[in-house]
């Protein structure tokens, strides 16, 4: 593992990348103009991403491309052909979201440094192992971890030889990241396709809570960077590529004020908390103190104390910053050319003047040829060792040694720029493939005992919750459905092995720690949606860890997802599917745990209900209609098996649904047909 400890600044265009490099940033990320989890930003062309990575390994600065959303089949070929193009020429590392172009990327091009995105939902250790397998350098820690979350994290990826990443300051996303659809089925905008539209940001009320129970402040950890530094993590993430180059500017500063010194300097700090805010900051997730207290929405005062800090932050970078210490020496002897070395340590220039005259009237001095050579004003450059070696009764003219000396820089740019490009000419062609017609097995998954239907003919599979107490049915397959929200790898241990005495063999999956730990456990694995299957190559990972059977994105459409697969695939063709994972419930804004006894709701400014659940520490939010596809049969035939997906359905609703599918038959109550006919941009 690189001995590396680095302030990660946000870059969505040029000016944003200049702010953040002369305010202190060690490395920067930024998005292409495709393939990016912030696609409304102004984002970078391949040209245009050339140019950052030449500024800012000149001036010492590591580029992180963001390429961390989900790829659809047909785009395999051209989000790889943008990695390769991005490895060549230069970049230091590939921020990833998707398993397939993970995949094909590691195979392709193993030197090629990849980063999990904390659109992973990485927010326990186990999930590690699988990460490293996959060639995995770095994992971006999710934003709900708590500090003690964060020793344990930080503790396996040490053993690993991985790094971790952390965020310290910008907005927070109120469901885990990777797990949220609801801009998706709201509005066929998708996070996990880098086009989120905000809906949390509008009004959702839970019962006695803010009128805004999704609307989390920004997250602010800033002057703990030397704590985080301690426990572990490597690079300290700010979010905000979609805000102005101000921003980036003073959230650096403090971060680099933080880290180098333990101290922020007030005026600045207050500047970054006027800038942008939503009724402040929190520091909630990292603390463990989750509450009202975390929530927050962007007020009137809020706008107008940034349109009057603006002004202020220019200053911060309005100059280049003396990041790069060299070494210059230069060799004045007679009769001999002049000779100017420039050197930062690892690269070397030497060039070569004219023969230097005699000395007419006035011989130049040592503290003339210096004054001329260390110009280095409007260039990163630093000079901390001076070496003079000059002749007696010399004249050297300063337009001389001017030119001398720009044509070093010029040279020692150049190698600056290019001393990490690699060349890589591997090549990805996505296969075309149809599957084949078939009649898909009827999988039930139920919420608790009571829903299941006294007859179970016509029924293959029924998938129970790990958080319920094992149910006891004889001659038909059971599969326990592990929470996606992982607060204790223990007790999901604990669980699984009483499970596993109950005759329960499988394990539905919807996060990479549970397939861990379902595997040390000798279940065979099942994915569910949560890991964001999305594509063939996805699939031929998941097949490569063990997994016997994939439930496919609900973000695909039907026609999306007709791509062949080894392993039998499936969809949740009914049910209110869960649209956000919270760490926070919002039902606890207006009442407790017990007054709320798991029948929580949110209602949103038109009136909608969501049902919200809890599920071993963390809660869901549904949809308030279910999907409903009974009427579609012959849509379905490609698929090996469909989901009905029950939650606060009665026994009797239950036994109308399922013979509706056994039927056929057209939706007696208002519904959705999700995304299946639709798909998400």
């Amino acid at each position: 593992m690189n001995d590396i400890c680095e302030i990660l600044a946000p870059v969505g265009s040029k000016e944003m990348l200049v702010s953040a490099v002369r305010c202190g940033a060690d490395a920067v990320y930024l998005g292409a103009k495709e393939f990016s989890a912030r696609r409304n930003a102004e984002n970078f062309d391949l040209n245009e991403i050339k140019n950052a990575i030449d500024y800012c390994h000149i001036r010492g600065v590591k580029v992180y491309l963001t390429l961390n959303i989900l790829i659809k089949e047909n785009e395999l070929e051209g989000a790889f052909n943008l990695a390769r193009d991005a490895y060549n020429l230069g970049i230091d590392g590939i921020i990833i979201e998707d398993l397939g172009l993970a995949k094909i990327l590691h195979e392709k091009i193993p030197d090629l440094h990849l980063h999990a995105s904390t659109q992973m939902s990485v927010h326990s250790p186990s999930a590690l192992p699988i990460l490293k397998e996959m060639g995995f350098r770095r994992v971006v820690a999710a934003r709900e971890m708590s500090k003690n979350n964060l020793i344990s994290l930080c503790e396996k990826a040490k053993e690993l030889k991985m790094e971790v990443e952390a965020f310290v300051h910008g907005a927070l996303c109120m469901s885990l990241s990777g797990q949220c659809q609801l801009s998706a089925f709201l509005g066929e905008r998708s996070g996990n396709r880098g086009l989120c539209a905000g809906p949390c940001r509008l009004p959702f009320k839970a019962e006695n809570g803010t009128g805004y129970d999704l609307s989390l402040k920004d997250l602010s950890i800033l002057d703990r960077l030397n704590e985080l530094k301690k426990i572990g993590v490597v690079s300290f993430k700010i979010e905000g590529r979609m805000k102005r180059p101000e921003y980036v500017a003073s959230a650096v500063t403090c971060a680099r004020q933080s880290l180098d010194t333990g101290f922020i300097d007030p005026k600045i700090s207050e500047t970054l908390h006027s800038i942008f805010s939503r009724q402040g900051f929190t520091d909630g997730y990292y603390t463990d103190n989750l509450g009202v207290e975390m929530f927050g929405i962007r007020t009137k005062d809020d706008v107008v104390s940034a349109s009057k800090a603006f002004p202020v932050l220019h200053e911060l970078y309005r100059a280049e910053r003396k990041s790069v210490p060299i070494s210059i020496k230069a060799e004045i002897t007679e009769n001999k050319p002049i000779i100017l070395i420039f050197s930062d340590g690892e690269n070397l220039v030497n060039v070569e003047g004219e023969i230097p005259q005699k000395a007419q009237t006035k011989s130049s001095t040592q503290e003339d040829i210096i004054k001329n050579i260390t110009k280095l004003g409007g260039t990163p450059y630093e000079p901390k060792n001076i070496e003079i070696s000059l002749d007696d009764g010399l004249f050297i003219a300063a337009s001389v040694l001017n030119d001398l000396r720009r044509n070093a820089l010029e040279k020692l740019n150049d190698l600056r720029s290019k001393s990490k490009n690699k060349t890589s000419n591997a090549e990805y062609k996505t296969a075309i493939n149809i599957t084949a017609k078939k009649q898909p097995k009827l999988l039930c998954r139920f919420e608790n005992k009571s829903q299941i239907p006294r007859d179970l003919s016509g029924i293959d599979v029924i998938i129970y919750p790990l958080e319920k107490e094992p149910i006891d049915l004889e001659n038909i397959i059971k599969i326990v459905d592990i929470p996606r929200g992982i607060v204790s790898e223990k007790a999901v241990a604990e669980r699984l092995k009483l499970f596993k005495e109950n005759r329960f063999n499988t394990a539905l999956c919807g996060n990479l720690s549970a397939v861990e730990i379902a595997k040390k456990h000798s279940f065979n694995i099942i994915a569910d949606t949560g890991l964001n299957i999305f594509n063939s190559e996805s699939v031929k990972k998941v097949e490569e860890l063990g997994l016997k059977a994939v439930t496919l994105s609900y973000e695909l459409s039907l026609e999306e997802s007709r791509f062949a697969s080894n392993l039998p695939k499936g969809i949740i063709a009914y049910g209110n599917v869960p649209l956000m994972t919270f760490k926070n419930c919002p039902v606890r804004n207006g009442k407790t745990c017990k007054e709320c006894d798991k029948k929580g709701v949110l209602r949103d400014r038109l009136g909608t209900l969501f049902p919200v659940r809890c599920r071993m520490g963390y809660s869901e939010m549904l949809n308030s209609v279910p999907i409903w596809l009974a009427d579609k049969q012959p849509q379905l035939t490609e698929f090996d098996f469909i989901i009905l997906y029950f939650t606060n359905e009665s026994r009797e609703r239950v036994e109308t649904v399922i013979t509706a599918y056994k039927n056929g038959a057209s939706a007696d109550t208002k519904y959705t047909r999700g995304l299946y006919f639709r798909g998400v941009i």
